[in-house]
C-alpha cells in the first residue's frame, strides 16, 4: 500500500499531449477523487464523450463553449460546470485556456 499524498506542487507532474492543442496533467488523486488540469490552445476541442465518473470543472483561464447532454453554453474564466455520470459532454476553447477538473471516483484510465 502506498502512502497517501496530501499535497501537490505545480511542477511535480508532466503534461501529456492528448491531441493538437490539448494537454492534460493529473495533479493529485485518491481512489475516491482526482484533480486534473487540462490546457487548450484557441480552437482546440475536448471531443464529445461520456464516462461513469461525476465531473466538476473550473475555468481557470480563457473561455469555453461547453456542451452537456445537448445543451451548450459559454463558460468564462472563474465559471464552473458539472457533468453528472454518463452524460455526453465536450468543450471548444474559444481562446487559450485551462480547465481544472475533479472526478469522482478517480479516473484509472488517466494513471
Amino acid at each position: 500500500m502506498t502512502e497517501q499524498k496530501f499535497f501537490a506542487q505545480p511542477n511535480e507532474t508532466e503534461w501529456t499531449e492528448l491531441a493538437p492543442g490539448n494537454t492534460r496533467r493529473v495533479l493529485i488523486h485518491t481512489p475516491e477523487m482526482m484533480q486534473v488540469e487540462f490546457g487548450f490552445e484557441k480552437g482546440a476541442v475536448g471531443a464529445l464523450h461520456s464516462h461513469p465518473h461525476i465531473q466538476v470543472s473550473y475555468v481557470a483561464e480563457g473561455s469555453f463553449e461547453v456542451t452537456i447532454d445537448g445543451k451548450t453554453e459559454v463558460v468564462g474564466q472563474g465559471g464552473s460546470f458539472i457533468v453528472p455520470s454518463g452524460l455526453v459532454h465536450g468543450v471548444l476553447a474559444l481562446e487559450k485556456g485551462r480547465l481544472v477538473d475533479v472526478f469522482t471516483p478517480h479516473r484509472a484510465d488517466f494513471l
